[in-house]
């Protein structure tokens, strides 16, 4: 099971590669368009600096065809480093840009991916990762459970290297039926982890085993200076 940041915001990347079993980050063009107009490679090499070379850094062409895709995903490996996964929408153009990729041994993170079809193209071209959309699959009337579901059969079934890259999620539910129904990998924002660990539940239940430790023990006696 992988957890992956989905983010560019160099903050919150350092906060939260502190507190989880952080094994990658990801963007897109609409991520990254939140950061504002940021010298892009640089960026991208502040955040590898960040996560090391033994996570995953997933960088997304923004050309819709072919030759363009090629040509972004070249420019992505040279200018911030060889070991960047390729995000490749699954379209027409993309799925082009997948099977040419993977023929070189390149990473590849096929992405935008809505239905069990486009997963099984992107598993039969030998993807790295599957990035089924759940919350938006949800709004557009598919089942992302059974959807995901399947994909892991699937890649049961032929015994094969590709994994479930989870995204687009907008509860903590929503990340952990996507696990649970069989994705090895999910990518999410910060906020969603801090809904995780900060609901008000464990924050009274944190409180009052504070409460009773300072009823027996006294105010500012911790096990380490009692």
């Amino acid at each position: 099971m992988k957890f992956l940041l989905d983010t560019a915001n160099l903050e919150e990347i350092k906060k939260y590669e502190a507190i989880i079993p952080l094994s990658g980050v990801t963007s897109n063009p609409t991520i990254v368009k939140k950061e504002g107009k940021i010298a892009f490679f640089a960026h991208m090499k502040e955040i590898r600096a960040i996560i090391g070379m033994e996570r995953s850094l997933h960088v997304q062409v923004v050309a819709e065809d072919f030759s363009g895709m090629m040509r972004d995903a070249y420019t992505i490996l040279e200018k911030i480093d060889p070991h960047i996964f390729i995000k490749v929408p699954v379209t027409t153009e993309g799925m082009k840009a997948i099977k040419a990729l993977k023929k070189e041994g390149i990473h590849v993170t096929a992405t935008a991916i809505y239905t069990k079809f486009q997963a099984y193209l992107a598993l039969g071209a030998e993807a790295d990762y599957l990035a089924p959309y759940f919350n938006r699959m949800e709004n557009a009337n598919i089942d992302p459970r059974n959807a995901i579901r399947e994909m892991a059969h699937e890649i049961q079934r032929t015994n094969s290297q590709t994994k479930i890259l989870a995204a687009s999620f907008k509860n903590i539910e929503q990340v952990n039926t996507a696990l649970e129904c069989g994705a090895q990998a999910a990518t999410m924002s910060g906020t969603i982890i801090k809904q995780a660990l900060t609901m008000p539940a464990i924050e009274k239940a944190v409180g009052d085993f504070t409460e009773d430790w300072v009823q027996i023990f006294g105010i500012g006696k911790n096990i380490s200076n009692l």
